[in-house]
């Protein structure tokens, strides 16, 4: 049950929870390890065409540089996008945080909730989406095949266990 504030209350333990985040594979330590070999790189680079006298180059390292570090960053910021997920007895809400720390709260009632997933013979599931009659949302999109697969199971045989009871 809600108490009217949104909130689950006790006797509405949720029976799965998951938060889904994207998969990085670089973690901090190699991003500062990557930089600085990056940034050793272009100075020895800048460094010899300096002595070389061709001085004009040396921006361009630069320029190089900071549009790597840029990319690197707008990679790391996407990736602080998540969902939240719970399943329980009377109600399936989901919750979306974009980079910006944005959120977005959806319930869906679980007797009426229904799970579609589009699968491509080749790739696996594509795409995930819960829905009632009135409204629909799209869930982990930026999940890679193996995330996709093993959260697809689990959320169905989460909602089939809500349903049943």
């Amino acid at each position: 049950m809600n108490d009217g504030n949104g909130e689950m209350t006790i006797n509405d333990k949720p029976v799965f929870e998951a938060e889904l985040t994207p998969y990085r594979s670089l973690g901090m330590k190699g991003f500062k390890v990557f930089f600085l070999i990056a940034g050793l790189m272009s100075f020895v680079h800048i460094f010899v065409f300096t002595i070389m006298g061709a001085w004009p180059v040396v921006f361009f390292f630069g320029l190089d540089y900071l549009l790597l570090f840029g990319a690197f960053w707008l990679n790391y910021r996407a990736a602080r996008a998540r969902e939240e997920i719970s399943v329980s007895r009377t109600d399936v809400r989901v919750r979306k945080f974009t980079p910006a720390g944005a959120m977005t709260e959806l319930n869906f009632n679980p007797f009426w909730a229904r799970f579609d997933i589009a699968r491509h013979q080749e790739i696996g599931i594509v795409s995930m989406n819960l829905s009632d009659r009135r409204r629909a949302t799209d869930i982990g999109m930026f999940l890679n095949r193996d995330d996709r697969e093993s959260f697809a199971t689990a959320f169905s045989r989460a909602l089939a266990t809500v349903k049943r009871r």
